[in-house]
């Protein structure tokens, strides 16, 4: 049994080593690729560098792999939305959340002003009407006090204690989220947010304009990976079976009207940002990070996706792949 135990660490230490190079090969490939634009419906959000580009593994165990611009900071936005859907389910519970948003995936774009029929709830935590009206559930006193608590608890997704709000990403989308508000209004009338909306609504143009790197966001991703114990400072930021939740859902939700395909090649719970970040967790094994400011139709990073096929291809990733194969993210 030793003798297979010694076999296995040393298969393990190659394929972690051989990971590096991955990520190296991966970057050159796709570092050439131009498709896709600098998101600009936000104003500042257009002042990022197109040719950006990091990519980030952290392991379930600790284990950090990184190329490219792993440390520039960009705003997290809808990459916030499971990590805040977790805080309102530890806090208000399953039943109470459910009551307000579904958990349906829709084809609608992420700014659809629309929801369920038979319900008026929005359909899922991942679309920005279901992602305010669980903002709506964080819990405070004052708009301080409910932004720090959203942030505490983000902070215990990673292993920084730099987590804070851009002002002038925040500044830009109050200016400009109109289709915010119109959805916001629509769900007040149907009581699926509280009085105090316009707080709330203010509170997630925040929550959109946390400041984060790649580095950051594949840490977060790691816990979620690790059932909610993060790898890198070992303590618990969510209860195993609030992940269980949010994976669910954004294995079915996460990537917008494009969530079938990325289900389809892909096939791990995934969340993007149009700031140009994605984040996808492989279960049990590490968390995936890309920054790349150039997003597609449906507001994902090109060479992010393409990132996640090619890792999901090479390391037998998907969820329903033949996994007799042993995890390749696993160290030693």
């Amino acid at each position: 049994m030793d003798n297979i135990l010694a076999a296995r660490a040393n298969e393990v230490k190659k394929e972690t080593g051989a990971l590096a190079d991955v990520l190296q090969e991966i970057y050159q490939q796709l570092l050439p690729v131009k498709t896709g634009k600098v998101a600009d419906y936000i104003p500042e959000l257009s002042k990022a560098n197109p040719d950006g580009f990091g990519i980030c593994v952290v392991t379930a165990d600790g284990q950090v792999f990184e190329v490219g611009d792993t440390a520039q900071r960009f705003t997290i936005q809808s990459a916030s939305k499971p990590f805040v859907y977790g805080l309102a389910l530890e806090t208000w519970g399953r039943e109470h959340v459910l009551a307000r948003v579904g958990v349906e995936p829709t084809g609608d774009s992420f700014n659809a002003i629309v929801l369920d029929e038979e319900s008026r709830r929005p359909y899922n935590p991942m679309v920005n009407a279901g992602a305010i009206a669980v903002t709506d559930m964080i819990p405070g006193n004052t708009s301080t006090e409910r932004l720090h608590r959203l942030i505490d608890y983000l902070k215990g997704f990673t292993d920084s204690e730099d987590l804070f709000v851009d002002m002038p990403t925040f500044t830009s989308e109050r200016t400009t989220g109109h289709r915010n508000r119109a959805v916001v209004h629509l769900m007040r009338g149907f009581g699926m947010v509280s009085e105090r909306f316009e707080e709330s609504l203010d509170l997630y143009f925040q929550q959109c304009s946390l400041l984060v790197s790649c580095r950051d966001l594949a840490v977060m991703a790691a816990t979620l990976a690790n059932s909610g114990v993060n790898p890198i400072t070992h303590r618990r930021a969510a209860w195993s079976y609030t992940v269980r939740d949010v994976l669910s859902v954004m294995y079915t939700c996460g990537m917008y009207d494009s969530a079938g395909e990325w289900a389809f090649w892909v096939g791990l719970p995934a969340k993007s940002g149009v700031s140009g970040c994605i984040f996808a967790v492989a279960p049990g094994q590490a968390g995936i990070a890309i920054y790349s400011p150039r997003i597609d139709a449906h507001g994902n990073s090109v060479r992010g996706v393409r990132v996640c096929e090619e890792l999901s291809r090479r390391y037998n990733l998907h969820l329903f792949a033949d996994h007799d194969r042993p995890p390749l993210f696993t160290g030693s």
